[in-house]
C-alpha cells in the first residue's frame, strides 16, 4: 500500500510538470483560446430585449465613496426593443460591456440630474454605442443645462472621434451618427408626471424630487405592457416621489446610511482630517435613509424595492446587514438591496416579479 501511495503521488507530480509544460506551449494556449474566445465574442444579452416584459438591471449601484466591484449610477431599463439608461455613473459602461449587451439598441439616455457621479461616462457610452453601430445620433434627456453637458462631452471626445473615424472610414463609422443630441425635460415642482417619450406601447415620464442645492432633480416612470417601474433618482423623502411611484411594480431608490456617514465623519474628525469629515456633515440633508425609503415605497403600495445608489456602498455582508438597519421593522418583506447586475423581470400584463442577476 505504502508503494501504491508513492508510485501515485510521483505520477501525480509528473501529470502536473507535465501539464504546466505544456500549458507554456504556444501551440497549447492557441488550442485552448481556440475554444474559448468564440464563446466569449458569442455570448449576447440579447434575452434582455425580449419584448414578453419590462426589465430593469442595476447597471452602477454605488454612490461616489470608492468600492471594489459597484459601479456609480446607473439603471438599465429593457423596454420596446431597446435599452433606456437612467445615468452614466464611472465605470457602468464596463459593467453593461462585460454582460454583452447591445450599444446598437440603446433608445436614450436620461439624467436625472448632473453629479459628476451621474454622468461622468457618457462619452464612453456615445463613444460604444456608435461603434456598435447605433443607427443614429445618441438621444440625451435631461433638465435644463442638459445641453452644456452633450456639449461638452461632445468636445472632449472630437479628437477621439476624428481618429476613429480617419482609422476604419467613414463607411464603417459614419461622423453624423457619432452625434449626440440634447433634449431638455421641463418638470418643475408639484407639476407631476410630465411626459417624456413614448416608443412602442412605452411611456416614460419625468417628475421633480427634492436634492437642494441641484436644480433640476428628476426621477422617472417607465409604463409598458401592464407594468412599470419607477427610478427616484438622488433625493430627500419627497411626497412627489410617492405619488409618481403611486401603483408601480417596482421603485429603484436611492439609499444612504446616516448611521454610517456619522461613524465616517466621526473618524474623519477623530483623526484631523477635516475636509472629508465637512463632506460627511453635509450631506445626509439631500438623501434618504433605507427606513424612509421602505416609508417610501409603503406608501406608494409598490410591489417591491430596490435599494440602489447605496452610500456607503457595503464592501461585506456584516456593513449590508447595518446598512438596511431597521428596514425589515417598516417593510418586512419586498425590498433587496441592489447590486451592479441586480436584473427585476416583469412579465407583460402579470402580477409576477422575479429577481435575479444578470447573467
Amino acid at each position: 500500500m505504502r508503494r501504491l501511495l508513492t508510485w501515485l503521488v510521483v505520477v501525480g507530480m509528473i501529470v502536473v510538470v507535465v501539464g504546466w509544460w505544456l500549458l507554456g506551449r504556444p501551440a497549447v494556449q492557441d488550442a485552448i483560446l481556440g475554444r474559448v474566445v468564440p464563446r466569449m465574442v458569442g455570448k449576447t444579452a440579447d434575452h434582455l430585449f425580449a419584448d414578453d416584459a419590462l426589465r430593469v438591471a442595476v447597471c452602477g449601484s454605488a454612490a461616489p465613496l470608492p468600492h471594489e466591484t459597484r459601479a456609480k449610477s446607473c439603471i438599465a431599463v429593457f423596454a420596446a426593443g431597446k435599452m433606456w439608461i437612467v445615468d452614466t455613473g464611472p465605470s457602468s459602461w464596463n459593467r453593461l460591456a462585460l454582460w454583452r449587451v447591445d450599444g446598437a439598441r440603446i433608445g436614450g439616455v436620461f439624467y436625472t440630474h448632473f453629479h459628476s457621479d451621474h454622468i461622468a461616462e457618457l462619452g464612453e457610452f456615445n463613444l460604444q454605442t456608435w461603434a456598435a453601430g447605433r443607427p443614429g445620433p445618441l438621444r440625451v434627456f435631461g433638465g435644463p443645462g442638459v445641453e452644456r453637458i452633450v456639449a461638452g462631452f461632445a468636445e472632449a471626445y472630437a479628437l477621439d472621434t476624428g481618429y476613429r473615424v480617419a482609422h476604419h472610414g467613414a463607411d464603417f463609422l459614419p461622423p453624423d451618427r457619432a452625434r449626440m443630441e440634447a433634449v431638455p425635460i421641463t418638470a418643475p415642482p408639484g407639476a407631476g408626471l410630465v411626459p417624456v417619450l413614448e416608443d412602442a406601447g412605452l411611456r416614460i415620464a419625468a417628475f421633480s424630487v427634492d436634492h437642494p442645492p441641484i436644480v433640476p432633480a428628476y426621477g422617472y416612470r417607465f409604463d409598458y405592457r401592464g407594468r412599470s417601474v419607477v427610478v427616484s433618482g438622488d433625493t430627500a423623502k419627497s411626497p412627489a416621489l410617492v405619488a409618481a411611484a403611486r401603483g408601480a411594480d417596482v421603485l429603484i431608490h436611492e439609499a444612504q446610511s446616516n448611521h454610517l456617514v456619522a461613524m465616517i465623519g466621526e473618524a474623519a474628525t477623530a483623526l484631523g482630517r477635516s475636509r472629508p469629515a465637512q463632506i460627511m456633515h453635509d450631506i445626509p440633508s439631500y438623501h434618504t435613509t433605507p427606513v424612509q425609503a421602505a416609508e417610501v415605497a409603503n406608501e406608494a403600495g409598490v410591489r417591491l424595492l430596490v435599494f440602489a445608489h447605496l452610500n456607503p456602498p457595503p464592501p461585506n455582508g456584516l456593513i449590508a446587514n447595518v446598512f438596511v438597519r431597521g428596514v425589515a421593522d417598516v417593510r418586512p418583506t419586498g425590498w433587496v438591496l441592489g447590486d451592479d447586475g441586480t436584473l427585476v423581470t416583469l412579465p407583460a400584463e402579470s402580477d409576477v416579479v422575479t429577481v435575479a442577476t444578470v447573467d
